[in-house]
């Protein structure tokens, strides 16, 4: 069992940027693929981004703006968005190694 404890979320202006951070409990594999996914009420969860040994892949309202990393040093998988819309707001969440972080909140407005 893994728990994945995410941070980071907040409220933020037009523009701004956030850095969301998901750590892991233990060590996991540096081959697992890390993939953050985010939600709106009533809607199902979309990709945002994924990031594996070889390759990062965005979803197109990504492309540009947020930035996948990690530090498998750590067990922690970050999440840096730039130029926030209004649109961006959601909870997002972590997916790692078949278990889910809790959600943080993304509130963009002015």
């Amino acid at each position: 069992q893994v728990q994945l404890v995410e941070s980071g979320g907040g409220r933020v202006q037009p523009g701004g940027s956030l850095r969301l951070s998901c750590t892991a409990s233990r060590s996991i594999s540096d081959h697992a693929a890390v993939m953050w996914y985010r939600q709106t009420p009533g809607n199902q969860r979309d990709l945002v981004a994924l990031i594996t040994t070889t390759a990062t892949n965005y979803a197109n309202f990504a492309k540009g703006r947020f930035t996948i990393s990690r530090d498998n040093t750590k067990s922690t998988y970050y999440l840096q968005m730039n130029d926030l819309k209004p649109e961006d707001t959601a909870v997002y969440y972590c997916f790692v190694a078949g278990f889910w972080g809790q959600g943080t909140q993304v509130i963009v407005s002015s």
